[in-house]
């Protein structure tokens, strides 16, 4: 799939929809260019060690929903089980275009989803959160396969409020 090469020319679908399974592959690949941009703290072994886990874990999640570009590719995307953003990844050729506002907003509002765990180490996503009015609510020293990646667990208080 080519990205646009020229930011002011991108274009988005409206609105939010429903993975396909045909994105699966396409989940991964967004999944892994996003990390590999905003993770520096991990290392190509960690990155490796998580891959084979994501796909099993998204697909496995009560919504699994995108973010399309003008072609209708996926370009970003949020998982949510119960109350809790499990996932929320964009492309980095899309980094800074409203795709993951609107899917927090999507993932709070419509879905009912006001908790989220971020990597302490990934300023940028707390940052992102806590503009969009997330509170730490607690911290865990290990992430949820025991490797040492602190999570600050946080809650947006007022859901309704964008």
């Amino acid at each position: 799939m080519e990205e646009p090469s020229n930011p002011r020319k991108r274009v988005l679908q409206d609105g939010v929809h429903t993975v396909r399974a045909e994105e699966h592959d396409r989940l991964l690949e967004v999944w892994e260019a996003s990390v590999r941009a905003t993770h520096q703290f991990l290392s190509e072994s960690d990155i490796q060690f998580f891959k084979p886990l994501v796909l099993p874990e998204l697909i496995g999640l009560d919504r699994l929903s995108c973010v399309r570009d003008g072609q209708g590719n996926l370009v970003g995307f949020v998982g949510i089980a119960g109350n809790r953003m499990e996932a929320l990844f964009v492309h980095p050729d899309w980094h800074r275009a409203g795709i993951g506002r609107r899917l927090a907003r999507y993932a709070a509002v419509e879905a009912g989803a006001d908790l989220v765990d971020v990597n302490e180490q990934n300023h940028a996503a707390v940052a992102f959160y806590q503009h969009l009015g997330f509170q730490v609510e607690a911290r865990s020293e290990t992430d949820s396969t025991g490797k040492p990646f602190p999570l600050l667990h946080m809650r947006k208080l007022d859901p309704k409020v964008w």
